[in-house]
């Protein structure tokens, strides 16, 4: 087991639920501040209950503590209280919680914290415990909930059963065993199963699913154990789900909005068969609004083949949001007051019913579940019928730590632009330059990698390379990662700005590579970073698109994902959002340049 990675995921990651917009049911990562609005506002004189919650409620939460803000209930004795909320996502601030919250980093300590799942506080608890210290997360209401479901197109969903037939993850297992694929249910033209599945140490939906699926192998709803984690047959059971995993990710906005413009196209039944996500994600999909975000002007529209929630026969979990008054030693008693004052404002019934706007089921169980959750939209308000029991602490600790020998190897190129500019200071009037900070970034997203990964590094700028590929060089092949870590440590080190941007021609041979020596049992990849514009001769970029596009659909079976990240306020995200997307993948924006360590996080958790 790669133990350093596991434990550096918890002690040195800053998690990354994906970035850009918030999204609606994506516990995203929001970095320091992504969802508009400062951070920090001025309470005056009053006493402060700072909050930490995850990204999904952030506009409702902000909201809420307007209104309360100005209202009489807003007092403790003779002094106002002032509520503030943050975003930050659940696994990234259980990491802070459990070791150290840089506040002018990472802003605000919490008094309140409000991740997507209680689960995440049993895991701050047990890595306190871990070092000997005290628990800071007690018990908590739930504010909004949401159950985990395995979406899935409606035609492919029919062709299961449902909605009659009662589905699972044993079925799910058995589809990812069958090389028919979907051809034993009679359709060829689908090509084999496969699932798209979020990081769990990353994703709330991710985490649930991971559990939900052990619970699966062992044929329980509750009392899940180590011992029942050490039986074979529940490694096998594991093993094999995570087989027909097309790549993983910080949250399930990928999967989301990548269905939703194949949809667009036809071909969303041969991009993912299933996800594993919320159910307020397909309220929010079946609206015609993947990311739960409508932009200015932005009309919603429908899908063609909406997604339907299946809710597993062995049982689910719910994100429960809980609103956690923490334990810690930043916290005054007054500070511990004020913030229960406004834990009972928020479980008012007309306060409750507000959640339901965003596709959220009430916390408070007294508010009935009404419109979006219907029928209507793919989603069954009588449904679950079982819901599973989180596991104690150390069973959820050691359930991602297995994971991370469990899961679907990788096979990735990094593929990192050294033209001049990235020469360039990363902050106005300092000496540290982009590339400084991108190698300092890249080294430390190797510790991301597990024994059973490949990694390789291509650096690319004009006239750097041989005669017969000027535009790049191939300074380590792609190899294990545990042959190759210290090459890559030490050529990242070497790395020295040079010359042009040759980005079209780079990425399109890099993909042509990764295609002809396509490894069936891995996820293939490439990550390209460029801080710059196409500078090559080579400026056919819609020529590039349609190949990786035609590439992509003809190879669906064999598909290689090119990962973007736009680093630097003149990189061209628009063009690297537009490559991604031709691969079904995803680019990430580090316009900030000082933002590219927790943007390569967010990167790497896709393997």
């Amino acid at each position: 087991m790669n133990t350093r990675r596991v434990r550096g995921l918890w002690i040195g990651m800053v998690a990354a639920l994906l970035l850009g917009a918030c999204s609606i049911g994506q516990d995203d990562v929001v970095f320091p501040d992504q969802t508009g609005g400062e951070v920090v506002e001025d309470p005056g004189d009053c006493i402060v209950v700072d909050l930490a919650v995850s990204s999904e409620k952030i506009d409702l939460m902000r909201d809420l503590a307007q209104e309360f803000n100005g209202s009489d209930e807003a007092t403790l004795g003779d002094r106002c209280i002032f509520a503030r909320a943050q975003s930050k996502a659940s696994g990234g601030a259980a990491q802070l919680l459990s070791s150290t919250w840089d506040e002018n980093a990472e802003g605000p300590r919490p008094v309140i914290w409000s991740p997507a799942s209680a689960a995440w506080g049993q895991i701050v608890n047990q890595r306190l415990a871990e070092r000997g210290e005290p628990a800071i997360v007690g018990e908590a209401r739930p504010f909004m909930q949401t159950p985990l479901v395995i979406a899935m197109p409606e035609p492919m969903a029919e062709a299961l059963g449902w909605p009659d037939a009662e589905i699972g993850w044993s079925d799910i297992l058995e589809l990812a065993r069958s090389e028919e694929g979907w051809a034993a249910y009679g359709h060829p033209e689908w090509g084999p199963f496969r699932l798209g599945k979020t990081h769990p140490n990353f994703s709330t939906s991710g985490m649930s699913a991971l559990i939900a699926q052990n619970y699966a192998a062992v044929g329980k709803v509750r009392g899940l154990t180590l011992e029942d984690l050490n039986r074979p047959e529940v490694d096998e059971f594991a093993r094999e789900i995570e087989s027909a995993v097309v790549h993983y990710g910080d949250t399930t906005l990928t999967f989301l909005n990548n269905w939703y413009r194949n949809d667009r196209r036809g071909t969303a039944l041969t991009y993912t068969s299933a996800a594993a996500v919320e159910e307020v994600s397909i309220v929010q999909y079946n609206r015609g609004n993947p990311d739960g975000v409508l932009q200015p002007g932005e009309v919603p529209e429908p899908p063609r083949d909406p997604l339907v929630a299946i809710y597993p026969k062995e049982g689910t979990l719910f994100s429960d949001n809980p609103l956690f008054i923490l334990e810690a030693e930043w916290v005054s008693d007054e500070q511990r007051d004020a913030a229960a004052l406004f834990e009972e404002f928020v479980q008012r019934p007309e306060n409750q019913q507000r959640v339901l706007e965003f596709g959220f089921r009430p916390g408070n169980i007294e508010v009935p579940i009404t419109e979006p959750i219907s029928l209507d939209n793919g989603v069954d308000p009588d449904q679950p019928q079982t819901t599973l029991e989180v596991p104690a602490p150390e069973v959820l600790v050691e359930l991602l730590d297995r994971w991370e020998i469990q899961r679907k190897a990788a096979r990735v190129l990094l593929v990192i632009d050294v033209s001049g500019s990235m020469g360039d200071p990363a902050v106005p009037g300092e000496q540290t330059t982009k590339l400084d900070l991108a190698k300092e970034a890249a080294i430390a997203a190797l510790d991301q990698f597990a024994p059973q990964d490949s990694v390789g590094l291509r650096i690319f700028s004009t006239e750097i390379g041989p005669s017969d590929h000027p535009e790049w060089v191939d300074v380590v092949p792609i190899e294990p990662i545990g042959q190759s870590a210290e090459a890559l440590r030490t050529r990242i080190r070497a790395l020295i700005p040079q010359q042009g941007t040759p980005l079209y021609t780079v990425a399109q041979a890099s993909y042509d590579q990764l295609v002809a020596d396509y490894d069936p049992v891995a996820i293939n990849a490439l990550v390209v970073l460029t801080d710059g514009r196409n500078e090559d001769v080579n400026n056919d970029l819609d020529g590039l698109l349609t190949r990786l596009q035609e590439g992509s659909e003809g190879r669906q079976s064999q598909p290689v994902r090119v990962f973007t990240i736009a680093y630097g306020e003149d990189a061209d995200f628009s063009t690297l959002e537009r490559i991604a997307e031709a691969t079904n993948a995803r680019a990430y924006d580090a316009s900030d340049p000082t933002s590219i360590n927790r943007v390569f996080t967010a990167v790497i958790a896709n393997f």
